[in-house]
């Protein structure tokens, strides 16, 4: 099915064209995502509901997390979602400007303020938990956040110039992203956060919110701080895809599905036209 080199049962690259993929993303629930292919030949993937509500990607520079990030996305999207995407990059998710259900912020102001409005939506949708018990007429909702670490600390800066005298201190652009990681499971709202969290841009233990994460090229000492429980950190690889895919106790090799633009936006669109 996939093509392998001799040294790895992983398939050289993982593509939406490859047979059988098509059919596989098709037959998931709307609630999981395919992030790729283990070395054991088996689907590598999340389930948002049940085991990992947010997913943290990082790799260093050229990775491939912007590209991961947009597969990711897709997938979802194409199951009926909403998302917010954050890029402050510009150039990063053009591919999704314009989608009916997508809301796409680059500005510093507005992303704060798409932030803070997120976090009306979290309590809009804690109320409607409370009052009718269930979220089965909620759509799913997915932030997409690149650059994350830069943006939180820019957004930090930008609130210290423009609050006023009897304002909170604390960013609530900061805060509102701290309460959709703590609540968003519940309400089915995720996260998928590219960067390296820090104590001071999440809070102490912020990144034990992501109990699935995405990491290649990552140092060592980055791999021992974002994945302490398993031990010895596994060898990076700078084969393109190539990811190792933290969850629970388990670091898997995987293979990443990595969709173009143009495919991402194709495969959103097969939603509205009624092919999913």
């Amino acid at each position: 099915m996939w093509k392998t080199t001799k040294k790895s049962t992983l398939p050289e690259l993982l593509r939406l064209s490859d047979p059988g993929i098509r059919e596989q993303l098709q037959a998931l629930p709307a609630s999981v995502v395919l992030i790729g292919v283990g070395a054991d030949g088996q689907p590598v993937c999340v389930d948002l509901d049940s085991e990992s509500p947010h997913v943290l990607v990082c790799t260093a520079g050229g990775g491939g997390t912007t590209t991961l990030l947009c597969t990711l996305a897709a997938q979802l999207l194409h199951h009926g979602a909403h998302a917010v995407f954050i890029d402050p990059k510009r150039v990063s998710h053009r591919w999704a400007k314009g989608l009916p259900t997508v809301t796409y912020r680059a500005d510093l102001a507005d992303i704060h303020d798409a932030l803070v409005g997120l976090r009306s939506e979290l309590q809009r949708r804690i109320d409607h938990v409370d009052q009718h018990g269930d979220t089965d007429d909620l759509p799913r909702l997915t932030v997409v956040f690149e650059r994350a670490d830069h943006t939180l600390r820019q957004l930090a800066r930008y609130w210290d110039t423009v609050r006023q005298e009897d304002d909170p201190k604390t960013s609530p652009a900061v805060d509102a992203l701290h309460e959709l990681l703590f609540a968003g499971r519940e309400i089915r709202i995720h996260v998928l956060f590219d960067g390296y969290p820090t104590a001071r841009s999440l809070g102490q233990g912020g990144h034990e919110q992501f109990h699935t994460m995405v990491l290649g090229r990552v140092s060592t000492s980055t791999y021992n701080r974002l994945a302490p429980q398993i031990g010895t950190a596994p060898k990076s690889s700078t084969h393109p895809g190539r990811f190792h895919v933290v969850q629970g106790l388990t670091a898997h090799q995987t293979q990443v599905l990595l969709l173009t633009e143009a495919e991402a936006a194709a495969w959103v669109a097969a939603t509205a036209a009624g092919e999913n």
